[in-house]
């Protein structure tokens, strides 16, 4: 079996309780949901849910199908099987006294990353990027003492302008 990770973006009706079936009809079919981001879409009315998911093609299929029974899902798309930028945002709490605060600026900086907070005896730094990305900073920021870490999940959307018929 060819186990992929795959991204997915659920458009659904803005309702209470749509997150929990599209969720728990993962969890029922026995599937793991690496990452689910959820937000308002440009419509009105309407949410999108960006899944990451790891499993072989067959599954991902299995999936859609499934994810158009539940009644308040608009449109699945699979974004993985297209040109995407995909992003996440992490936020960690790093030991740093000052005397250690260049060494960590140093690899803020390295990986464009910012500071966002700083305490007497630590650093908030905030990565954008992709989950590679997010993952790198994290090794790179262990050795100093990683206090806390907050991630958004992955984000994505389908590169250039694509024109759909509605």
């Amino acid at each position: 079996m060819n186990r992929t990770t795959h991204t997915i973006a659920v458009i659904v009706n803005d309702q209470p309780g749509v997150l929990q079936r599209v969720s728990g009809l993962f969890g029922r079919r026995g599937f793991n949901i690496e990452s689910i981001t959820v937000g308002a879409s440009e419509e009105e009315g309407l949410s999108r849910m960006v899944i990451v998911t790891t499993g072989d093609d067959h599954m991902l299929e299995q999936i859609e199908k499934q994810l158009y029974k539940i009644i308040d899902v608009i449109k699945v798309i699979n974004l993985s099987s297209q040109a995407m930028v995909d992003r996440e945002l992490a936020l960690i709490k790093v030991k740093a006294e000052p005397k250690e605060r260049p060494e960590v600026l140093g690899v803020v900086e390295t990986f464009r990353a910012s500071i966002v907070d700083i305490g007497p005896a630590t650093l908030v730094v905030q990565v954008v990027g992709d989950s590679k990305k997010i993952e790198a900073m994290i090794e790179l920021l262990k050795p100093y003492g990683i206090r806390e870490i907050s991630r958004t999940g992955v984000t994505a959307m389908i590169r250039g302008s694509i024109t759909d018929s509605k």
